[in-house]
């Protein structure tokens, strides 16, 4: 009997450019009475159906583009006489979806550092139960991944994960709907003790894949303040506290280490927080720009951001600090003209965005325009063939529309065609080459622009267009560069390595077993925290 991880994908490169964390995260979870699983990430190359065994186990995660896909490597493995076990946001968002579509015999909600060991446990003795809620867990309870697994000549950037849950409400967004509002911070030496393991295997370039990197603004620190609210205050202050722990130990590590995050636009007004990412050796950002016009932030609730020139200004504030900016531009707003395709794309050049993203309005589950569309359609539903337009995610991708909620002023094909010249403008060799500049080295120049087409190609050339035979080509120039791209990326092992001697005392997560895992392993040794 195997245990067999799944990560699903339609496109395959055969390199990526970050590890898909949670395939690393269960690999933990997975009781180790059962052997290491057998970790299978379809964006690299899909899975051979022939490799999955009567009474296997099999663990897919989905996520609403994947969830197509997902379905269909479920209904591979319980034919072929295995358990089929879902999990991930789409998952935690459509249960009964998993269970009638992708064949699954149970569905793990929530969080699954806990609850996958204990959905395995029922596997092995035959009796799953349908749902395991596993709810929202506590910083101090999440794993650290099992990097030992990981192949290492096939990505580009190791991920960790600090901290979960958002803070905002953005209308297009789920993280908080399905991952809270609260933010659930892991004890910043777990995060160490990860990172250092993954420089001692070769890896200094370091996303850490939180929700939102900065949970706390100087505006909730003032309104908590001015409310006269002090066990907010303090509860607050203390989650800012521990960020900047955390920084101030990623500053002490190798000084070729590279880390990448996501932010709000706020974190533009806090000087002293981006100093200390700068010191840290956070290089970048993603940061949700959206909309560059009032009407365009007000539509997805998201106007705490500026527009304007006032946009610009606090996207060169990053800058100034040392913090290069991944821009992420919304089109298709209800607000959008045509000439705000050009109006973005004058901005993102004129701020100085380091790299950027421009993608198509899509309401995904769980979101509040999610559920306002829904409540549209529920009358008279569109349809795609036998399909809803409300269930996009269902429907062939050879035959799925581009756009789902229909624009007051441009068909979906003319903000498609629009959205795409966006992409090639910004992208294009002299503007990248500008760009590059901010790099130290002749070698990182050179990476730069591999990276910046290598992303285009992935995330444009094979998922905004809607010519086959144009996908089918950036799928191709995407497999090459992208295997040239990791070469860029290599570093040589650290072995000798070693985590700080922490002073006090604190248990990782990854020590600590449930009981239904087995036999509890021995106390593990004191760990402290730096004095420095």
């Amino acid at each position: 009997m195997s245990v067999h991880l799944v990560n699903p994908s339609d496109n395959s490169f055969g390199t990526a450019v970050i590890t898909p964390r949670w395939l690393f995260v269960l690999a933990a979870a997975t009781p180790s009475g059962v052997g290491d699983p057998i970790l299978i990430d379809e964006s690299l190359e899909q899975i051979n159906p022939e490799s999955i065994h009567a009474g296997d186990i099999v663990g897919i995660s989905v996520h609403t583009g994947n969830a197509l896909r997902g379905y269909e490597v479920g209904r591979i493995a319980r034919e072929r006489g295995a358990w089929v076990v879902y999990g991930g946001i789409h998952a935690t968002l459509f249960p009964e979806e998993a269970l009638e579509l992708g064949h699954a015999h149970a569905v793990v909600k929530g969080d699954g550092d806990i609850a996958w060991g204990k959905a395995v446990a029922d596997c092995l003795a035959g009796t799953p139960a349908r749902i395991y809620d596993g709810g929202r867990i506590g910083g101090s309870e999440f794993l650290a991944a099992r990097w030992d697994l990981m192949p290492r000549d096939k990505y580009m950037w190791a991920s960790v994960q600090t901290i979960r849950g958002c803070p905002k409400h953005c209308s297009f967004c789920s993280v908080w709907r399905t991952d809270g509002q609260k933010p659930r911070q892991r004890a910043f030496q777990s995060v160490i003790d990860e990172i250092v393991n993954l420089r001692r295997i070769g890896f200094r370039f370091i996303a850490l894949a939180d929700d939102n990197f900065y949970p706390v603004t100087l505006t909730d620190l003032r309104l908590a303040r001015e409310q006269n609210n002090f066990a907010k205050l303090e509860e607050l202050t203390a989650i800012r506290a521990e960020r900047f722990l955390l920084m101030a130990e990623l500053a002490k590590l190798p000084k070729d280490m590279v880390f990448f995050t996501q932010i709000t636009m706020e974190a533009g007004e806090d000087g002293e927080y981006l100093d200390a990412m700068r010191k840290a050796n956070i290089k970048g950002a993603l940061v949700g720009v959206e909309a560059v016009t009032p009407e365009g932030l007000k539509a997805v609730f998201k106007d705490f951001n500026y527009s304007g020139e006032a946009l610009a200004r606090q996207l060169q504030t990053f800058k100034k600090h040392g913090v290069h900016i991944l821009g992420s531009f919304i089109f298709g707003l209800p607000t959008d003209k045509p000439a705000t395709f050009d109006a973005t794309a004058n901005m993102a050049l004129k701020a100085g965005v380091t790299f950027a993203q421009f993608v198509m309005m899509t309401p995904f589950p769980g979101t509040v325009d999610f559920i306002r569309w829904e409540k549209e359609q529920a009358q008279a539903p569109e349809m795609v063939g036998e399909i809803p337009i409300t269930r996009y995610w269902l429907i062939p991708t050879a035959i799925r529309p581009k756009m789902f909620t229909p624009h007051p002023s441009m068909s979906s094909g003319e903000i498609s065609e629009r959205t795409q010249r966006v992409w090639d403008r910004f992208y294009d060799w002299p503007s990248i080459w500008q760009r590059s500049a901010c790099t130290p080295t002749l070698r990182a120049r050179v990476a730069f622009m591999f990276l910046s087409k290598l992303y285009r190609q992935m995330y444009a050339g094979t998922g905004i267009s809607t010519d086959s035979a144009r996908r089918k080509k950036s799928k191709t120039w995407a497999r090459w560069t992208a295997k040239q791209c990791r070469k860029l990326f290599q570093a040589k092992p650290m072995p000798q390595l070693q985590s700080p001697a922490w002073e006090l005392a604190f248990s990782p997560a990854s020590t600590r077993r449930p009981a239904f895992l087995g036999r509890e392993p021995e106390p593990a040794p004191l760990v402290v925290i730096s004095k420095q």
